[in-house]
């Protein structure tokens, strides 16, 4: 058994324009919780979410996004700035105070007419010989009506900014009002976002970029681009779907993480059920581009669940933006967000539920993985 520690704590309930968001306690301590909101003053504290962890030689970092509770609410994903923590060996995290507002790292541009003026959030971070390289998507200040609701910062849209330290961060232009890539045009496939980009180097040394998107016949998708220089990409399409009406991924799978291992590319995936409960799958590829879903051993064939609805753990309802870290002993870190069921009464949204970090461990089965602290 893993032993309990003492975690970062916050997340209170907090106030805006007079009304107290709904949002649950945070209680540290329990199993895979590693990450909660931070301090009042602070970037975050009112969400952690979507970690994008390295494991370094001299320890471990850890960027993801959030907001504090003064963030604009018409920016309705749980979005907002990006930010860092570093930990000695994966589980015990501090923040690192950024030079951006609040103690971030990477803000919403100030120009408001570029494509990530209302929010941003790293989905994807990698060394280069300078330094690193960061991938993110962003929405504008745009005004869309999403399923009845008037939201700002769709349809988001991927960029790129490069770092000397990780922490200062300097946004790499692309042509489409600071973009590395369009959306499609409307009533195309991903006209709705190029969301949460992941780049990878491909056998033949060009890029491909994966992402996710939310088409109205196919639910959520995954989908994947290419390029020979980074500068100019060529969209392939949906490379991965919805599975069956009672599988855990039967609306669609959305963020997830592409990586080798043992000579196949392997994505871990986090699917939506018919329920809008989110879990963790697998899925296999020779290539890269054609996939094969593997059934995991829980619900709906995931291979990583929320804890039993209607327990008293932080992560009951959902868990997802999964992304997996080899260990040196060939076991590995899967880091994910979850969220609880919000109190009676509240319809459960993205922001009326209380994003936090987790940690799952395996002893090298992709297929099994058990809560830290468990």
């Amino acid at each position: 058994m893993l032993g309990r520690r003492t975690l970062l704590q916050g997340g209170a309930a907090f106030t805006l324009a007079g009304c107290a968001l709904p949002q649950r306690p945070v209680v540290a301590g329990q199993p895979g919780l590693v990450l909660t909101p931070g301090p009042a003053g602070w970037w975050d504290s009112e969400r952690v979410s979507c970690p994008r962890v390295l494991r370094e030689p001299d320890g471990w970092k850890m960027w993801y996004y959030g907001r504090d509770v003064t963030f604009d609410r018409s920016v309705v994903l749980p979005t907002g700035r990006v930010g860092l923590a570093t930990s000695p060996d994966g589980i015990h995290w501090t923040r690192v105070r950024g030079p951006g507002v609040m103690g971030s790292v990477l803000d919403p541009s100030p120009d408001h007419d570029r494509f990530d003026a209302a929010f941003v959030g790293v989905s994807d971070v990698h060394h280069t010989p300078g330094g690193y390289e960061m991938y993110y998507f962003g929405g504008s200040w745009d005004i869309s009506t999403n399923r009845g609701q008037t939201v700002r910062g769709f349809p988001a849209r991927p960029g790129r900014a490069t770092s000397p330290d990780g922490v200062h961060w300097t946004r790499q232009d692309g042509p489409y009002r600071g973009a590395i890539m369009d959306v499609g045009a409307p009533g195309t496939f991903d006209a709705m976002m190029v969301g949460w980009p992941q780049v990878l180097r491909g056998p033949d040394g060009g890029l491909r970029l994966y992402y996710h998107t939310r088409d109205p016949k196919l639910g959520f998708i995954a989908c994947m681009a290419v390029s020979a220089d980074g500068k100019s990409w060529e969209k392939i399409g949906p490379i991965l779907t919805h599975g069956g009406e009672d599988d855990f991924d039967g609306i669609g799978p959305s963020t997830r993480q592409v990586f080798l291992s043992g000579g196949s590319y392997m994505m871990v995936y986090e699917g939506f059920n018919k329920y809008q409960r989110i879990s963790i799958g697998l899925a296999t590829s020779q290539d890269g581009q054609h996939w094969t879903k593997i059934r995991g051993p829980l619900r709906g064939g995931a291979i990583f669940e929320p804890a039993p609805q209607g327990s008293p753990y932080w992560d009951n309802r959902s868990v997802g933006t999964p992304w997996v870290v080899a260990k040196p002993d060939g076991g590995w870190h899967l880091y994910y967000i979850g969220n609880a069921d919000p109190p009676p009464g509240v319809e459960a949204g993205e922001l009326t539920v209380v994003h936090q970090i987790g940690l799952a461990v395996s002893d090298g089965d992709l297929l099994h993985w058990q809560r830290w602290g468990a």
